[in-house]
């Protein structure tokens, strides 16, 4: 508790509220909630305080994450509170070398946060044991399976003890996730996070519009709309098309950064930081990103190329409005596309229509750091969350 209030976090999120007493106790839980949500710390603490200390090259616990951004976060998210009780949290992830990930796990890591590739070459190298595995988590489950990932997930959990407390986090829980849980969970504990709990945790404050326009107009448009609302999170359909509106919003005297596949995990990692530090106001990014920014701040999304489906669009949209400050997305929609356009509106069930753009409907970075100053006041009154006799600290990040 001490860590987590030093850290700016004292108020439970309701995905935590749900879930955390049935982890605490032991059970399997299979959670449908949406990015931004709050789940690393619903798994995290509760994985800090069950597991014990690792011996080297045997960790005791286990997370899945699709990207290394992501794997990235939730190991640097949980050191801290895992230090508080002497635990070791390390992220296992490739685009960098082996040799520190290797070091950390021969000193002993009790937590190891992975992407199923880095992880299985690990594994066939004989450099990690999963055999004294106490918990595993797979989160963004709907994610790894997108990506193509199960095979190698159901590779890992077939080398960890069939005991094993197995927690699955998801956006959606359908498809191959739900055969997912039906092969490798033991009669989970199912939650979902209902709209009225979104809204709770910040996720219902997203403004979205759709603004049909020309391909020639979106360059211009995009640097007005930076230069307006603030940090702004941009999603292009290729690397190319990335690199390409990063040059010409440079072009316009906007400080941007690119981020897509093509580029080295270190050169993407320094993109990210400098775009978190305040020293870009755009991060431009293809979908390998969606699941892998976790950024608090983000003013806008723009989906300068319209998602393949409403599932991308929904991942998207998640860079904005999280823990509980205000955000909006703004899709361009060239006239062609409109039908697809009103599909994605259709699946999503988002509030919103196809209009003409005008940058009067975006609040301006002042506007929007009065909302959430209200916003947060009205957090400050609000009743923290409890399980049963046990009140939690707010699990939420104070407002700047």
């Amino acid at each position: 508790m001490a860590a987590l209030a030093a850290a700016g976090i004292s108020d439970a999120f309701p995905v935590q509220v749900l879930t955390i007493p049935d982890v605490l106790v032991g059970r399997d839980v299979a959670a449908e909630a949406p990015t931004g949500s709050g789940k690393t710390l619903a798994f995290g603490l509760p994985m800090i305080e069950l597991l014990g200390t690792a011996r080297p090259q045997y960790p005791v616990g286990l997370v899945l994450a699709p990207t290394r951004e992501l794997a990235k976060q939730i190991a640097d998210a949980l050191i801290g509170p895992a230090a508080a009780l002497g635990r070791v949290v390390h992220g296992l992830y490739g685009g960098v070398p082996f040799e520190p990930q290797i070091a950390a796990l021969e000193r002993g890591v009790d937590i190891a946060v992975a992407t199923p590739g880095r992880l299985l070459d690990l594994v066939g190298q004989g450099l990690v044991q999963l055999d004294e595995i106490g918990i595993v988590v797979v989160d963004e489950a709907d994610r790894l399976a997108d990506m193509g990932f199960l095979p190698d997930v159901r590779r890992l959990l077939a080398l960890t003890p069939p005991g094993r407390q197995t927690l699955l986090f998801s956006a959606t829980l359908d498809g191959d996730v739900e055969v997912l849980v039906a092969e490798e969970q033991h009669d989970p504990v199912h939650h979902r996070l209902e709209r009225r709990e979104e809204a709770a945790a910040g996720i219902g404050h997203i403004h979205h519009l759709l603004w049909v326009l020309a391909d020639k107009d979106k360059p211009v448009l995009l640097a007005k709309l930076v230069r307006h609302a603030g940090p702004t999170v941009v999603f292009s359909r290729t690397r190319h098309g990335a690199d390409r509106i990063a040059q010409r919003l440079a072009r316009s005297h906007v400080t941007v950064a690119a981020l897509h596949g093509g580029n080295s995990q270190l050169k993407r990692q320094a993109a990210l930081e400098a775009f978190r530090d305040g020293e870009v106001q755009a991060l431009v990014c293809t979908d390998v990103a969606a699941r892998g920014i976790h950024v608090d701040g983000v003013a806008c999304v723009v989906q300068y190329d319209l998602p393949a489906d409403h599932r991308d669009y929904i991942h998207r949209a998640g860079r904005t409005g999280r823990a509980g400050a205000a955000g909006t997305v703004v899709s361009f929609v060239d006239p062609a596309n409109r039908r697809h356009a009103e599909s994605i509106i259709g699946l999503t069930g988002i509030d919103a229509e196809l209009t003409e753009p005008e940058l009067a409907q975006v609040e301006s970075a002042v506007e929007r750091a009065a909302v959430d100053e209200q916003l947060a006041a009205l957090a400050d009154i609000r009743r923290p969350g409890q399980l049963g006799a046990v009140t939690l600290p707010r699990l939420r990040r104070s407002p700047r």
